[in-house]
């Protein structure tokens, strides 16, 4: 048993650091298998400085076609899960074809890197950045490791902020007027409004404000929309008795959502 698990053990081991890697900020995500782990934080523009080591295993020699570092940033939809669209790709070549000995070391740097969009694990689609090393080999696989990192893009506040003002209800019966201060907000912000009720011949049993994230993917017969309910707030009860009608009235707006600067 332990001949056969050696046949399939990697012949070197590959690590991946960061020149800031101990005084970098550092998050938690989660992986496919579930797992939480923590992973660097970039933003737009950053560099991304590090070393890659390779040790072979045993002292044993590792020939190869060369080794090179990538940086990517994907997009996976879930219900074409393995297949990547790549909107980022940065190639750093280490080595030139060769043979491994003994522990190496070798240096990359990415500079300014154009990381316009945010990480994100969604319900039916994932956007990631990660750092790859791949050692090619001839007649075998090659060798890869990854390194997942975050990406969070921040803001200052917008400097046109319009208000949003709906109305909803039926003739005759019902005319509810709402008014928001503003529609976009950053992710610590307040949601500030009022509410007008000009015409009320039913009874009002609740009123309620959810704040809402609908993911939208695919394209034609393949577009999945999935909604999800982030925060919910009650605003009003009504009349505490049963309202023949039980119906919902409801209307929606589309806000944006912006992470602000810390020094904004």
């Amino acid at each position: 048993m332990n001949i056969i698990a050696g046949a399939f053990k990697p012949p070197c081991k590959i690590s991946i650091s960061l020149t800031d890697g101990s005084t970098r900020k550092q998050v938690r995500i989660k992986k496919e298998n579930g797992q939480m782990v923590t992973v660097p934080l970039f933003q737009c523009h950053d560099n991304i400085v590090g070393q890659v080591i390779i040790e072979p295993s045993n002292g044993k020699r590792v020939e190869h076609n060369g080794v090179k570092i990538e940086l990517l940033g994907q997009i996976e939809l879930y219900f074409d899960r393995g297949n990547f669209y790549d909107f980022t790709s940065l190639v750093r070549e280490l080595d030139v074809p060769g043979n491994l000995y003994e522990r190496k070391t070798y240096s990359f740097e990415f500079s300014t890197v154009q990381m316009p969009y945010e990480s994100y694990s969604g319900i039916n689609v994932r956007l990631r950045y990660i750092l790859k090393v791949t050692i090619s080999r001839n007649y075998v696989n090659n060798i890869v490791e990854y390194m997942d990192f975050v990406v969070r893009n921040y803001s200052v506040p917008p400097p046109i902020n319009n208000s949003i003002k709906m109305e909803v209800g039926i003739e005759e019966c019902l005319h509810i007027e709402f008014e928001y201060g503003k529609s976009k907000y950053h992710l610590k912000d307040v949601i500030v409004g009022k509410i007008y009720f000009l015409l009320v011949r039913i009874k009002i049993k609740t009123m309620e404000l959810e704040v809402r994230r609908r993911e939208s993917t695919g394209s034609g017969t393949n577009t999945y929309v999935e909604t999800e309910t982030l925060s919910k707030f009650e605003l009003m009860d009504g009349v505490p008795v049963r309202d023949e009608e039980d119906r919902r009235y409801f209307k929606q707006q589309e806000i944006t959502v912006y992470r602000l600067g810390e020094n904004s």
